[in-house]
């Protein structure tokens, strides 16, 4: 019986479709008539196997037997970073991670490229270096604040251990970036969150603070979107340069101005309608800063003692630069008491703001400056518990709130010579405007 099982096993595995035909013919029979089926094509395990074998040519094989015996591809990296103002040529290499002596010999000796560490920090520069060393290296900066051209140093190596350098100037490409954000606590933290530049951050905060108080006012999912101009060299950022437009919904509240410029005078700010919204003050001595201290009563934190404070209180680190808030002449810089380092503008109408605890100060007394020009830096000077700028803003020789200065508008509507240009411009503006906001809806999604 054994033996019987064995064999019908194995017949089985030999020829399965002939007993599933069999068995299918005993189920569907009689039961006492057997009918063998046999299937129409020969069984695949009893046909006889051939081995073909045929020799191909490869198409690339010239090629790439070339290339086997070529000398492999130099290992090439790119890498970029900005100058700063303490940089030795030594320092900028190894945070480049160029390793090369010859190469930073001639940075030091040429006199072209001394340039590279020379005048003012923050020069974009991008190296190319393989296993033997540099290869290249080219710096971009702006050389002036006309943004038509830039500077390019160019240094290139040649045979061995030589190298070469030449010194250009290039037009700049402007470009239009969007960009949109949600108010979840403060500004300045959406604005990060937006990767929106820190310049034009400034200027939006600085645009709406005569109609939003952004201390008070802001509530989580207020929304901003704009448009901002780009300066670039080679495809590379530069600068970040004017805010061309923006539109800011505060308790659904929707506020919109842009950038418009009648031919022979100076840019400006307006509304989409053609309302100026020109300002003779900024809200704001500092691009980036919040209110430490108000204006009135509080509690003296050197007396002890409850005491007027005339002024408001900044909190930025030592060093931020400090602007003047409109265009004045320097009455006082230097050394008062309690004031520390403190810089004094009048402004005519028996206007005055005052700027002290300043770590440095950038003017002299009788110097004009415009407004949002440089003065000083903040510090912690004279009577100060911490790094901040204390800001005053006096009529007639009587303290006045300082925060006042941010509802002061005195700005002209576009001239009528001018309003064809500006509804197309303003027509575009709103499409842009509309365009940044679709984005931010897309990137929530």
């Amino acid at each position: 019986m054994k033996s019987r099982i064995e064999l019908l096993v194995r017949a089985t595995q030999r020829h399965p479709r002939r007993l599933m035909a069999g068995l299918g013919a005993l189920l569907l029979g009689t039961g006492v008539t057997a009918v063998a089926v046999a299937p129409l094509a020969p069984d695949a395990t009893e046909l006889p196997v051939r081995q073909v074998v045929e020799s191909v040519s490869p198409l690339l094989a010239a090629p790439l037997a070339q290339a086997t015996s070529a000398t492999p591809a130099p290992f090439v990296l790119f890498r970029s970073d900005l100058t700063r103002r303490d940089d030795s040529v030594q320092s900028l290499l190894k945070r480049l991670g160029v390793r090369d002596s010859a190469a930073a010999a001639f940075l030091r000796g040429d006199q072209t490229a001394r340039v590279l560490l020379t005048g003012d920090a923050g020069k974009l520069v991008s190296v190319e270096t393989d296993g033997e060393g540099l290869r290249g290296l080219t710096a971009r900066w702006l050389p002036d604040e006309e943004g038509k051209h830039f500077s390019r140093l160019v240094v290139e190596r040649g045979i061995g251990n030589t190298f070469a350098s030449r010194l250009e100037l290039a037009p700049l490409d402007r470009s239009v970036r969007l960009a949109s954000g949600t108010i979840r606590h403060t500004l300045f933290e959406a604005t990060d969150a937006a990767r929106l530049p820190d310049s034009v951050a400034a200027q939006l905060a600085d645009l709406f603070a005569s109609e939003i108080d952004f201390r008070r006012d802001l509530q989580p999912g207020d929304r901003f979107h704009v448009a901002y101009e780009t300066l670039e060299a080679d495809g590379e950022v530069l600068s970040h340069g004017q805010l061309l437009g923006a539109e800011f919904i505060n308790a659904g509240r929707k506020h919109q101005a842009m950038w418009f410029q009648e031919p022979g005078s100076k840019g400006n700010f307006y509304t989409l309608d053609g309302q100026g919204l020109q300002r003779a003050f900024l809200a704001s001595p500092l691009s980036f800063s919040r209110v430490s201290s108000g204006y009135g009563m509080r509690f003296h934190p050197i007396s002890g003692r409850q005491k007027a404070h005339l002024g408001v209180d900044f909190a930025a680190p030592t060093g931020t630069p400090v602007r003047s808030v409109a265009d004045g002449l320097v009455e006082f810089a230097g050394w008062k008491n309690g004031y520390g380092n403190i810089v004094i503008v009048q402004h005519g109408d028996q206007k005055s703001t005052a700027y002290a605890h300043l770590s440095r100060i950038h003017v002299r007394q009788g110097q004009r400056v415009e407004q949002s020009a440089l003065i000083g830096a903040v510090g912690s000077t004279g009577a100060s518990t911490g790094a901040h700028l204390h800001f005053e803003y006096l009529v007639r020789d009587q303290h006045q709130d300082p925060l006042l200065l941010a509802r002061a508008r005195d700005g002209q509507p576009v001239s009528a010579a001018a309003k064809g240009e500006f509804k197309r411009v303003a027509q575009a503006m709103r499409q842009q405007l509309a365009a940044a906001a679709t984005v931010v809806q897309a990137s929530a999604q």
